[in-house]
């Protein structure tokens, strides 16, 4: 017994020894090789720095600079919590030894990055900025619907709201509500808005390198439709004469029966759609449901009641993305298809559930709604988050366009409002 003791108190310490040894041993290692880092390829990097205007090559070493700096100093921070944590626990070791035995903190690094000439030429800002480029989270390069592009530089935890807020400072662009980062398959031939609250990472790290797959900076009008016009989800039954008398308090009224409540209250839509088989261009119209917790149908010779639908899909792992031009590609009745698919899924497979609307309208009813049943609330705050950064963007420019009347300089508003900005109501009143 007294051998089996002593074993057992030698394998615990072996084990303590090998932790602390393990814990040492990671806080060796910098803070910026233990980020996980990755970017996304271009067909070009150096390239595609070549392109870009002196001003925008600025802005990008700019930003790098910036989180270098950051990055360094959060290092520097971490070596003397560290250092003072080691002094607190060794007092007795500290006070026996002479101070001129400590060694002095370096500055070297420090100097020799203030010594550092600012580049003067478009190669030496070229070569700094991927020099930079190594060290950051990740690149994403924008596309503009004018066919320019931005850098950008995204940290892996920022929301699309945030990166929006980025784009608006570099294309002085309105800053409506509109406006959305949209990624594009073209082997798939299928687009998608990111959602505002969505981390700008997660959907661009699935990409291959291979994908032809593309972000752009777009307007699109139809991100937030439905709480722009309610009545065109919540009363989809009434004649469109008796919606188009639909007024302002009549929306606020909808929008707060059916998102001001404890509990969301999703679209209670219905029609025909058509599924294509799997492997098959071939396309059969099956009658859909929609329901909080997923796509129903009516399965062959079954009643539309409750208690015969079956599920179809639900909404948890799964995108919604728009296709493009699938009445050629995939003979579809019509060309207003849209396709609900897992993230990950890059390329054709059986997985993807392709589905086809009768009109544009359908479409439009069909693709939302989904979205308001995948996403709840979070889209209404979306929302009320892109009106206030709207609000904020036209006063500001409001209040410069008087500072500049009152100076005796007159000057043309750059940038008109968008025409479906909506003003913050007075207090106490719902926002929209």
């Amino acid at each position: 017994m007294d051998d089996i003791d002593a074993m057992f108190s030698h394998l615990l310490g072996e084990m303590d020894h090998l932790s602390q040894s393990l814990s040492e041993s990671a806080e060796a290692i910098p803070a910026s090789q233990r980020r996980s880092t990755f970017s996304i390829s271009f067909t070009d990097l150096n390239e595609s720095l070549n392109e870009l205007e002196d001003q925008d090559l600025d802005a990008l070493v700019a930003d790098l600079r910036l989180q270098s700096t950051t990055s360094e100093v959060f290092t520097d921070q971490q070596t003397s919590s560290r250092t003072d944590k080691q002094a607190a626990e060794s007092p007795m070791t500290q006070q026996s030894e002479p101070a001129a035995a400590l060694p002095e903190p370096s500055n070297t690094a420090g100097s020799s990055r203030g010594q550092m000439s600012e580049p003067q030429t478009k190669a030496d800002k070229i070569k700094l900025a991927l020099e930079k480029l190594k060290e950051s989270s990740l690149i994403v390069k924008v596309l503009m619907s004018d066919s320019s592009s931005k850098m950008l530089m995204v940290d892996e935890k920022q929301a699309v709201r945030e990166v929006l807020d980025k784009l608006f400072e570099k294309t002085h662009c309105d800053c409506g509500v509109d406006w959305s980062l949209c990624e594009t398959n073209p082997e798939l031939q299928i687009e998608r808005g990111f959602e505002d609250h969505e981390n700008v990472v997660e959907p661009l790290s699935v990409w291959t390198q291979e994908s032809g797959n593309k972000v752009y900076f777009v307007s699109r009008p139809q991100k937030y439709v439905m709480f722009k016009n309610p009545e065109l989800f919540y009363m989809w039954k009434k004649k469109t004469a008796s919606l188009s008398g639909v007024n302002e308090q009549a929306r606020q009224l909808l929008l707060k029966e059916h998102f001001g409540g404890s509990t969301l209250i999703v679209p209670d839509l219905e029609g025909t759609l058509f599924l294509k088989e799997d492997g098959k261009k071939v396309w059969k119209p099956r009658y859909f449901v929609l329901r909080a917790s997923g796509l129903y149908y009516v399965p062959k010779g079954k009643t539309k009641s409750s208690s015969d639908l079956a599920c179809f899909i639900h909404f948890e792992k799964v995108n919604i993305y728009t296709a493009i031009n699938y009445k050629q590609k995939y003979r579809a009745p019509t060309d207003f298809c849209f396709v609900l698919k897992h993230p990950r899924i890059q390329k054709e497979s059986d997985y993807i559930k392709f589905l086809c609307c009768e009109d544009k309208h359908s479409l439009l009813l069909w693709v939302n709604s989904i979205r308001i049943a995948k996403y709840g609330t979070v889209l209404y705050d979306n929302y009320q988050a892109a009106v206030r950064r709207a609000t904020h963007s036209l006063q500001t420019l409001h209040s410069a366009a008087h500072t500049d009347k009152s100076n005796g300089h007159v000057e043309e508003y750059p940038h008109e409002p968008p025409p479906d900005f909506i003003p913050p109501p007075p207090p106490g009143q719902t926002q929209v």
